[in-house]
């Protein structure tokens, strides 16, 4: 069965919309990746200031093979130090997860 990745990133309010345009300026980016099944951001609606990033992958070796690829490349952007933009969280956690039992809508 599938993997779940759950990147948990702390993110102060004032860099909320900061993070959901980043975000959106890379839709796409993840879903041509071999493996890859599906992704949410979820934002925090009451009492946290913590995003979670969902990504779904066939097999473990399909997400380290982007992470090691696309994704490193992506969040390099071929930038020098000097010109990268200050990241938007203040912390970041991965939480992985193998599935286990899954269900659909009926009908």
């Amino acid at each position: 069965m599938s993997v779940v990745k759950i990147n948990v990133l702390a993110v102060p309010a004032e860099q909320r919309e900061t993070l959901e345009k980043r975000f959106a300026s890379r839709a796409h980016a993840v879903e041509g990746s071999d493996g890859f099944e599906w992704f949410e951001l979820l934002r925090p609606v009451e009492g946290t200031d913590t995003y979670l990033v969902y990504t779904r992958w066939r097999d473990e070796e399909s997400f380290q093979a982007w992470m090691e690829g696309p994704m490193k490349s992506a969040h390099q952007g071929g930038a020098t130090e000097g010109e990268r933009p200050k990241p938007a969280a203040s912390g970041s956690t991965l939480w992985s997860f193998e599935v286990v039992q899954q269900a659909g809508p009926k009908g």
